[in-house]
């Protein structure tokens, strides 16, 4: 009776998981689906307990206080804005746990099956290049490590050595119980990769490898539940595995490169040269004053505002919902078109923006709102770069060629935001800002916008 009565409290965590990742799909229902996945995580801790034959509860108690202070300081504490690197220390201690309970059940196993060693080393592998991985990209996004690809030579030969030898390090020991030295080679061989694999790659790659890192600790989790024989482990960490996957698969669209060419090329990396080059073409821009940016708008009937990473450092999501009132008042259609790898994470501009209490019914994704330029009146570019440079259309040999794209130069007028005429992360200038319709704002973001709407309130 009592195991029947675990599986069936198994079965309803994992269908609960099932349905909180499917509303985490869309901005509207994401939070119920966050409550949901937490409230089956509970049944399947509470149901695994019950299954124990004899524990600890101070153990138990200890850890779920632990975990709860920090929890709680974390959610109190972090900015909005700094959720990427948060999403990123999850992952890293995701893929740490699961390698503690691998290394736990190797230690405790004296003779262990070659089936069951591997599920182990597997767990173990993966846990580890999760663990360093993640917290390489938490530096990285925080500013610890530099945002730039860090490279030596023949660096890809180099990681490719250390991956042969983990894979025969992990035959020898798989195959000799007697030599416990293999598996210590295993852990430092795993840690070591996960920092080699994470730093060649540019900070505004974070996007991808997030959405890799997220689905390590998944594949991390199910094979520590296949280590445990823990079947709601099995399917939660099969569902984060398989939905980070296509996750990074989208990502890797939305910038029309594939996965290879974002973990091995380096891409974003200073050459002083070619930036020397690109920032020279001779692009002739136009500047207007904040406040004749902010009449132009007033007197538009539809404004496409498109919100970028520059958004996100200077926290001007707050003035930019400030100002989407004010436009409203005035009978200005408003609307925000969202790239998808606009920031720092996946769905990075939709959690800013949600923040701050914008509409979900005003939030578009690129390919529903895309057709609708043409008919702006105004495109507000707020911080974003390569994702709106028209070169990707058209210039072969541009390094965004073919990355599908925000068509705000198809709208009447554009009015950019940015500190300065620093080009993207590509390292190309952005030929948007030498069109005839476009026009520059130059300064922080925040107090731009702030400006917006006093002038609007004034009128």
């Amino acid at each position: 009776m009592k195991e029947n009565l675990i599986l069936i409290a198994y079965l309803i965590s994992s269908v609960m998981f099932i349905v909180a990742i499917k509303r985490l799909g869309k901005v509207n229902t994401a939070r119920q689906g966050n409550m949901l996945s937490a409230i089956a995580m509970l049944i399947a801790i509470v149901a695994t307990l019950v299954k124990l034959e004899t524990f600890d509860p101070k153990f138990i108690i200890l850890g779920v206080l632990i975990g709860t202070i920090i929890g709680v300081i974390s959610a109190l504490k972090v900015a909005m804005t700094s959720m990427p690197e948060m999403v990123a220390i999850f992952n890293g201690f995701g893929g740490a746990a699961s390698a503690m309970v691998a290394i736990a059940e190797f230690m405790k196993r004296s003779n262990s099956d070659p089936v069951n060693s591997t599920i182990i080393m597997i767990a173990i592998i993966i846990g580890t290049i999760t663990f360093t991985g993640s917290f390489v990209a938490y530096g990285k996004l925080k500013g610890f490590i530099s945002g730039q690809p860090i490279t030596f030579w023949k660096q890809n030969l180099f990681n490719g050595l250390v991956l042969i030898l983990l894979f025969v390090i992990t035959y020898l020991a798989v195959t000799t119980t007697t030599t416990p030295l293999y598996f210590y080679f295993i852990i430092g061989i795993g840690l070591l990769l996960g920092i080699l694999s994470v730093i060649p790659i540019g900070g505004a790659d974070m996007p991808v490898v997030i959405s890799l890192l997220n689905s390590y600790s998944g594949i991390a989790a199910a094979m520590a539940g296949f280590v445990l024989g823990n079947h709601v482990l099995i399917v939660s960490g099969a569902l984060v595995g398989a939905s980070g996957i296509f996750l990074t698969n989208i990502m890797c669209r939305g910038m029309n490169r594939s996965l290879s060419n974002v973990l091995f090329s380096a891409f974003g990396k200073v050459d002083e040269t070619v930036t020397q080059s690109a920032t020279k073409s001779g692009i002739t821009v136009k500047e207007m004053s904040p406040e004749n940016a902010a009449f132009t708008m007033q007197s538009a009937e539809t404004v496409i505002i498109v919100p970028g990473y520059g958004m996100a450092v200077a926290q001007a999501q707050h003035e930019v919902r400030k100002l989407a009132d004010e436009l409203e008042k005035n009978g200005v259609d408003v609307k925000f078109a969202v790239h998808p790898v606009a920031g720092r994470m996946p769905g990075h501009m939709n959690v800013l923006l949600a923040e701050a209490n914008i509409s979900y019914d005003k939030l578009f994704d690129m390919d529903e709102i895309n057709d609708e330029f043409q008919s702006a009146d105004v495109a507000l570019i707020i911080g974003a770069n390569d994702v709106v440079n028209p070169a990707a259309r058209h210039d072969e040999s541009s390094p965004i060629y073919g990355m599908p794209i925000l068509n705000v130069d198809y709208a009447k007028t554009t009015f950019v935001l940015k500190r300065s005429m620093n080009p993207g992360f590509a390292g190309i200038d952005n030929e948007l800002f030498g069109h005839d319709n476009n026009y520059m704002v130059f300064g922080d973001a925040k107090a731009t916008v702030s400006q917006f709407v006093e002038t609007l309130k004034e009128d």
